[in-house]
């Protein structure tokens, strides 16, 4: 159900994407539109999608985000979300990344999907399974075009506002190593993340949903109901098993994930 107009959600659209270029945070969508719902905010993540491909923008793929109990806890939720994965949004592994391309950035450790074949409605983890060209290791980059709190309420980011703000994606980095999705329990991968050669997190892959593959069979159900589906060829970020990690100007980060493979990326 949504309760804002088609004008609302092209200017907080606007809004978003002037904010990105500029690399300065607007306020809460959550406290100017109070009675926002989740369709609401997936429409102001469509509209934006909408304007990015006019641009010539191209989409690689989605990411699937607030997939641990502990986060949805957090945010009063018992869903996860979804975002898009733009072409300019990728880096190589390895890479350092520009001072001046996020506002604040942070990571997580995540599973990526390839798929070779598309997967739409209610599919099951077996189809999910067989339309997987390639599992890889990767981190996402998150940032965020919305304060993380209101400076006079307090208020925090509701999940209205991530949603909003393309689940808080920002870009993606793959590792060099490439795996059939049956080679390994995708429960039992897992990843130690060092920031400037500290161990700041650690995770398995069942800390998404139990299974990373459950949240491949959410997100093509989800996409479904907005008449959307996965494609062959696109990149699929299944859900992050640690916490965001914070990464200022100068942080190297490098993500372990044993036989599975490695991820490293620095902030300049």
């Amino acid at each position: 159900m949504m309760t804002l107009t088609p004008p609302q959600v092209s200017s907080a659209a606007e809004a978003l994407l002037v904010a990105e270029a500029k690399r300065e945070q607007i306020g809460l969508l959550s406290i100017a539109h109070p009675g926002m719902t989740l369709d609401d905010a997936y429409a102001i993540q469509a509209a934006q999608m909408e304007k990015k491909l006019a641009q010539g923008r191209e989409i690689i793929g989605w990411k699937i985000g607030l997939t641990s109990k502990a986060m949805q806890d957090a945010l009063g939720i018992d869903t996860p979300d979804s975002g898009v994965l733009y072409d300019d949004m990728i880096f190589a592994a390895g890479a350092t990344i520009p001072e001046t391309r996020f506002i604040q950035p942070r990571i997580e450790a995540e599973i990526a999907f390839v798929m070779k074949a598309p997967l739409e409605g209610d599919v099951t983890r077996e189809e999910v399974l067989a339309a997987t060209d390639y599992v890889a290791p990767a981190i996402e980059i998150l940032d965020t075009r919305i304060l993380r709190k209101d400076p006079e309420t307090g208020q925090a980011r509701a999940i209205f506002d991530t949603v909003a703000d393309n689940a808080a994606n920002a870009g993606i980095v793959l590792g060099q190593e490439r795996h059939a999705p049956d080679a390994f329990d995708l429960r039992w991968v897992g990843s130690i993340v060092k920031q400037n050669e500290t161990v700041v997190a650690t995770g398995l892959g069942a800390g998404v949903l139990d299974d990373p593959v459950t949240g491949l069979v959410w997100l093509a159900r989800r996409m479904a109901t907005y008449g959307q589906r996965i494609e062959a060829g696109q990149v699929v970020l299944s859900g992050s098993f640690i916490g965001p990690v914070e990464c200022p100007t100068g942080t190297i980060i490098h993500a372990d994930y044993g036989s599975f493979g490695s991820v490293r990326l620095r902030f300049a």
